[in-house]
């Protein structure tokens, strides 16, 4: 679908004139949907070409790891969660977070009600979905501060490697499953199951809630004064873009299906997902905040005798690219 030239691009254009755009290659952590509108509506808004950027949105999916695509230079930026990025960190990958979209999680578990779980303590003895590729570790963490095995037996919990669906909850393979609150639990209700049918537990009812959606850097880019300057240029058009998907959900949730080439998302689903979207990113000008931060380690750090992180990182994020941008 073409797509007509906004007065901002056209603008942006004239006043670029002879000055080559600077490239950015971003790496989404999953699929496009409105999960990333924000980058997408910044993109078509011209908010980027504002800044003198070109901007390329690189989708992800189940065969893609962010921080392995930056770390063989695929990516200036990635988004990812705090738990995934700071394990790698650990183990070596020097990255940083320079922002801070997403302020509240997402991240829940969704039970049938007839399965018998009404609380935490009714998780022993149940097949629970889970999530990998980093995914999993707010989930160990949780299940570790409920003093439940992950190994099965009737006090603990029988892990299901969960692929990125709901079938083992509709096909009653688990009692529970991962899901977003905007996307797999829209995903669970368009089947045909109640919300009276469910129960749910957020991550962050619960307090073990982890920071989800940051921009990533390597360390050693920031280094360079110029691909500095050119984070703060994209941090700012970014959050711009994200504000502006808040105020305007369903046309964000357009912007996004146009830029869908896989053609698998409905409008109806990726309305649901903008509004649920912009719950988690509403309180964010898209810096860290440090007390987020600090219980994301803490909640890390305190897995028992298999932490996700066994210290405290240093370095392992910056004010400075968004102290820039929010002027």
């Amino acid at each position: 679908m073409k797509k007509l030239m906004t007065t901002a691009m056209a603008l942006a254009l004239l006043a670029g004139t002879g000055h080559a755009a600077d490239d950015v290659t971003l790496q989404l952590k999953w699929v496009t949907q409105a999960q990333f509108a924000g980058y997408y509506v910044a993109k078509q808004k011209g908010y980027y070409d504002e800044e003198g950027l070109n901007v390329t949105i690189k989708p992800g999916g189940p065969d893609i790891a962010p921080e392995q695509v930056i770390a063989g230079g695929g990516a200036d930026v990635i988004v990812d969660w705090m738990p995934a990025a700071l394990a790698a960190r650990e183990k070596g990958l020097p990255l940083v977070n320079i922002a801070q979209p997403f302020k509240h999680s997402g991240l829940m578990l969704t039970c049938l009600k007839d399965s018998g779980v009404a609380t935490p303590a009714d998780f022993k003895g149940k097949t629970l979905g889970v999530w990998f590729f980093g995914n999993e570790y707010p989930f160990l963490n949780w299940m570790n501060k409920l003093g439940m095995s992950t190994k099965g037996g009737a006090d603990g919990v029988t892990v299901l490697k969960q692929g990125f669906n709901v079938d083992p909850l509709l096909q009653k393979q688990a009692a529970c499953i991962s899901t977003m609150t905007y996307n797999e639990y829209g995903q669970v209700l368009d089947a045909g199951i109640k919300p009276d049918q469910l129960v749910t537990f957020k991550y962050e009812d619960q307090g073990v809630a982890t920071l989800e959606d940051g921009l990533y850097v390597m360390e050693d880019k920031l280094k360079d004064q110029a691909f500095k300057d050119k984070m703060v240029k994209f941090v700012r058009a970014s959050m711009k873009g994200w504000k502006y998907a808040e105020a305007n959900p369903d046309e964000a949730a357009g912007i996004v299906l146009e830029n869908d080439e896989s053609g698998a998302q409905t409008e109806a689903h990726q309305k649901f997902m903008m509004g649920e979207v912009a719950k988690l990113t509403a309180d964010s000008n898209g810096a860290l905040d440090d007390a987020d931060y600090k219980r994301t380690v803490e909640t890390l750090m305190s897995g028992g005798s298999d932490p996700v992180i066994t210290k405290e990182p240093t370095g392992a994020f910056t004010h400075e690219i968004t102290d820039a941008a929010l002027k």
